[in-house]
């Protein structure tokens, strides 16, 4: 089963893959494919023992609207999504594959179709 891999701990929230996604498959303005989803800033009031006490993640969320670009994935091409990640913080492969990818120190998410 072939999926996408998000370390969100690195997403900068720059919105590359939202538009690469947009694009590819001629979505309309305000739809999307995949979708960088902003929390935070927040501050912990308790001390967690944590570097710093602030947090503010980006988290790419897929869509309805998303196919995993099954037509450049025919063609042995990289969903648009993930081509166009300047963070490098996505990965597409079979699921089985990108779990091996977990380290246990930085936080991940699995999506398949």
């Amino acid at each position: 089963m072939k999926a996408l891999l998000v370390n969100y701990e690195y997403c900068t929230g720059c919105h590359s893959c939202e538009v690469a996604c947009r694009n590819e498959l001629g979505l309309a303005a305000g739809e999307f494919g995949i979708k960088i989803t902003e929390v935070g800033p927040y501050k912990y009031t308790e001390d967690l023992g944590l570097e710093n006490n602030w947090e503010w993640v980006y988290v790419p969320v897929l869509t309805k609207a998303c196919n995993l670009c099954e037509d450049r994935s025919k063609l042995g091409k990289l969903p648009s999504c993930v081509q166009a990640c300047q963070a490098w913080c996505l990965y597409y492969g079979e699921a089985e594959d990108l779990v091996k990818k977990f380290d246990g120190k930085t936080r991940w998410s699995l999506f398949s179709k």
